[in-house]
């Protein structure tokens, strides 16, 4: 029997700009901003269709908050890779898992040199003065956060180079500079972490870290002093990657018996102090990470091994067959001192969890005990319910609802706040019963529902975005950061 989960993954065509959205309940009038997001949206592209959920077609969305109402406009990406599929009617670039029909010679082309991918659909944030919408490529995308405009490519400066990188950056409020890192390719390949000053989006290398095997890594961890990258045994070869003729994840191997690999290197000196190695994991997201007194605290949500990547392909998610991937939430404990003791483990509740966010303004880089995400609560469905865990005592709570299907949830502080929390989370949330999408407003402490926006349709599945707020009348770059 087809899931109705599977509604999440069709095609969205239309673009569309509404002044006010109806409303049940009452939004706090202290919420002003907009939450904006990137999410796939277009996956059937005329002559060839994505093989993967990763893969669709960018497309931008925009919830802006005033006085109690709630405006919405969507509109895709301008990409290069939007624009040349409209003209072939099929991929051009080389995506996560698809690829252009194109010769071998064509396709290592297409990835490296010439047409690196810039459809910037996974994540949300700011580097320097600019908004931008990010995907797994040195190829950030900016754009205007009031009318959606493509304004055209962010470019990193020829020091910080690289082929892959992150969507997932950390902000440090009290550098005042965004953390983030490359991936560069060839007969030494490296990790390079460099930072991006907020005032004036100068860049600066951090850390060259040699690797003869890149690990795919989709975020990093990060405390007050230090970056953490955490290299999941999923590796793979430069040439192969170049040459295979593969889609960009199918040359990387699962390899358990490199484990799990911490690089712990100081923000400000860029010294490497730790690389610890523990068991086999792998993880798309961190949560959080901080230090205490000679041993650092690092949170993440582990899969036991990729299969996760082959549950999200659309010839499964399309079909709605039984979702049973689902990641835990686990910490990781890494001596920092001289020690004898390695990494320990421990899972902290045994509740499924993905696309977690937390209090990151108060608590990033620090001690906290709350974490949201989605979860999964009827066994074989997708994610279809939000859960609030305190990652001290494994406690939960969970917002569901019949046919609903939330996303990421965006927690935003309640103006003067004192305690971590104290504020509401956003998500967008299909309801496949009633074949629409709506904006949830949840007070965050309790999760109990404060109000909803309806939609003028369905909005795909997606993954990552940030709530900016509006300060004295106009648009503020401060606080955008996740």
């Amino acid at each position: 029997m087809t899931r109705i989960f599977a509604k999440g993954f069709a095609d969205l065509e239309h673009e569309v700009a509404v002044e006010s959205l109806p409303i049940a309940g009452a939004i706090p009038t202290w919420l002003e901003g907009a939450l904006l997001r990137t999410a796939p949206a277009k996956f059937d592209l005329g002559r060839q269709t994505v093989n993967h959920w990763f893969d669709g077609l960018a497309m931008l969305h925009r919830f802006a908050f005033a006085d109690g109402n709630v405006a919405y406009a969507n509109r895709f990406i301008r990409s290069a890779n939007y624009r040349e599929q409209q003209r072939s009617g099929r991929l051009s670039r080389g995506e996560f898992a698809s690829d252009p029909c194109h010769t071998l010679f064509g396709r290592v082309l297409s990835r490296f040199w010439a047409k690196p991918t810039d459809n910037c659909n996974v994540s949300i944030n700011a580097f320097g003065q600019s908004l931008v919408a990010l995907t797994e490529t040195t190829l950030p995308v900016r754009f205007d956060p009031e009318t959606l405009e493509t304004l055209g490519h962010y470019d990193y400066g020829p020091r910080v180079g690289g082929q892959i990188s992150i969507a997932h950056p950390h902000h440090d409020a009290a550098r005042r500079c965004q953390f983030s890192y490359v991936v560069e390719f060839g007969r030494r390949s490296r990790y390079r972490l460099f930072r991006v000053a907020d005032e004036d989006g100068t860049e600066t290398v951090v850390a060259d870290l040699p690797v003869d095997q890149p690990a795919y890594m989709h975020s990093f961890a990060m405390t007050e002093r230090y970056l953490v990258l955490a290299e999941f045994p999923l590796v793979v070869s430069p040439l192969r990657l170049i040459f295979s003729g593969k889609p960009f994840i199918r040359n990387y191997r699962w390899d358990p018996q490199r484990g799990l690999r911490f690089q712990i290197v100081e923000k400000d000196s860029g010294r490497r102090i730790v690389t610890a190695v523990t068991e086999a994991v792998f993880a798309f997201h961190h949560v959080n990470a901080y230090e205490r007194e000679d041993e650092l605290v690092l949170d993440l949500v582990a899969y036991p091994d990729p299969a996760i990547i082959d549950h999200l392909y659309l010839s499964r998610l399309r079909t709605g067959e039984p979702f049973d991937a689902v990641g835990s939430l686990c910490r990781y404990v890494i001596p920092l001192g001289p020690t004898k003791s390695g990494v320990r483990k421990h899972q902290i509740t045994t509740t499924a969890v993905e696309l977690p966010r937390i209090d990151y303004g108060r608590t990033a880089g620090r001690a906290y005990r709350v974490v949201w995400g989605t979860g999964n609560h009827e066994p074989g469905n997708f994610l279809d319910s939000l859960v609030w865990i305190d990652v001290e005592t494994g406690q939960c709570a969970v917002w569901a609802e019949p046919g609903c299907y939330p996303g990421e949830p965006v927690f935003v502080a309640a103006p003067g706040a004192n305690d971590e929390g104290e504020g509401v989370l956003l998500s967008v949330v299909l309801d496949g019963q009633r074949d629409t999408s709506f904006l949830l407003v949840l007070d965050a402490s309790r999760m109990a529902e404060i109000a909803r926006a309806e939609c003028p349709h369905v909005i795909p599945f997606g993954f990552h975005g940030n709530f900016f707020p509006t300060e004295n009348g106009g648009r503020s770059l401060r606080n955008l950061h996740r």
